[in-house]
Parts: C-alpha cells; sequence; structure tokens
C-alpha cells in the first residue's frame, strides 16, 4: 500500500445560495474513475434538466492526473475553471463538483459569474466534507472490565479512533490509527497496561480522516 494520504470527500453533498436572483447549486462526491465522475454529473443534469446551466469540474487520480472541466454554456473561462481551481486549491482529488445555475434575470457579469462559480464549488466541498485519506491501521484486543476506565481516559487524549467497544466476558475494542501513529499508540498501550495488552493487526487500509486531525 503506497505511504502518501491524500484528499478527496466523504460523501455526496450539496448547497444553495441566491446571488442577485440566480439560484446557485454546488454539489460534489467522490468518484474514483472518470465514468464515476460522468455518471455523478448525468445524474445532476438529470434532476436539474430545467436549470440554465450545470457547470462542472472533476479531478480523478491522486495524482490528479486527468482534470477535466465545462463552462457549460456560461461564458468563457467564468464556471468550469473557477470550479477547478477551487478543487485545486483544496487539494482534493478523486472527486467530481456540478454547480449549477437557475439564472434569475439579473447579469452578473465576468468577474460576478467567477465569484459565483467558485463559491458554488467551495459550497460543494464543504458540504460533502474533505477529508484526508491516510495510511491507517485497525487493530483489536480484549481487556478486563477494571481496565475500562483507565483506558477510555487514555484513549481520549491519543491520536485514535474507537470503532466499537464490544461488551462480552472481557471487553473487545476495535480501533483505528494513522499508520505514522501506530508504533507509538503500542508503545502507549503496552506501558499503560504493563504489556497485558495485545494488539490484533486486523488491516491496512486508507482509511478518511478530518484534515485537522
Amino acid at each position: 500500500m503506497e505511504a502518501t494520504a491524500y484528499k478527496t470527500v466523504a460523501e455526496p453533498g450539496g448547497s444553495s445560495f441566491i446571488i442577485n436572483k440566480s439560484r446557485f447549486i454546488g454539489y460534489a462526491a467522490p468518484c474514483s474513475t472518470e465514468e464515476e465522475a460522468l455518471a455523478f454529473l448525468a445524474s445532476i443534469r438529470e434532476k436539474h434538466k430545467d436549470a440554465s446551466h450545470n457547470c462542472y469540474a472533476y479531478v480523478i487520480g491522486r495524482n490528479a492526473g486527468i482534470a477535466r472541466y465545462s463552462d457549460d454554456g456560461e461564458p468563457s473561462g467564468t464556471a468550469g475553471m473557477p470550479i477547478i481551481e477551487v478543487i485545486k486549491a483544496r487539494g482534493v482529488v478523486d472527486v467530481c463538483v456540478v454547480v449549477t445555475r437557475y439564472f434569475g434575470g439579473v447579469l452578473l457579469g465576468a468577474g460576478g459569474l467567477v465569484r459565483a462559480y467558485a463559491q458554488g464549488s467551495k459550497a460543494a466541498l464543504d458540504a460533502a466534507r474533505v477529508v484526508v485519506m491516510h495510511p491507517t491501521c485497525r487493530y483489536a484486543f480484549d481487556t478486563e472490565y477494571s481496565f475500562v476506565g483507565k483506558l477510555d481516559h487514555w484513549l481520549q487524549s491519543q491520536p485514535v479512533a474507537v470503532n466499537e467497544r464490544e461488551f462480552g466476558v472481557q471487553v473487545t475494542y476495535d480501533l483505528s490509527v494513522k499508520k505514522e501513529d501506530a508504533d507509538g499508540l503500542l508503545k502507549g498501550l503496552t506501558q499503560l497496561s504493563q504489556g497485558r495488552l495485545e494488539p490484533l493487526l486486523l488491516e491496512e487500509s486508507f482509511s478518511p480522516w478530518d484534515e485537522q486531525a
């Protein structure tokens, strides 16, 4: 597994706003292939058949190897380019953004359109929640009930996500940690439990983490 983290969006999302009587709706969705991006674009076009414009941009591949955009009838350079520039500025890949416009009768001018479509792209990315896909290790281990309070308190200060706690004869923890933090976590668990905990590595994969995490 490649060790390089990358940004994408967590889920499909959308957000709308009005500028000078024109309604703009920004949509974004995670797409790992160009086919998925085009399918998402088609779904938005179908949903908004009566819209004045459905402008879009998508960036596919962790190295941003595929990048496409369209003004969909707006003046050249006023829609698709601002959308993709926002995507690039956020460093997001494997994403498709569509900004739909319902014309309200008031011309915005080239500068106004650029700002509106950039705002639509930003709103779309925010709604879809930008996350960082980090190489992640998932571990499981059992512990005694008497140790849970101390363990939970310690975990609150660690860069770890507790996926599940299962209460049986013992308490089984299922947790995830970025690969870069895994060694520190394992050493900390060993010290905290005086060697009694024996975490089992379940899998390594790319998993989403908040941008600031």
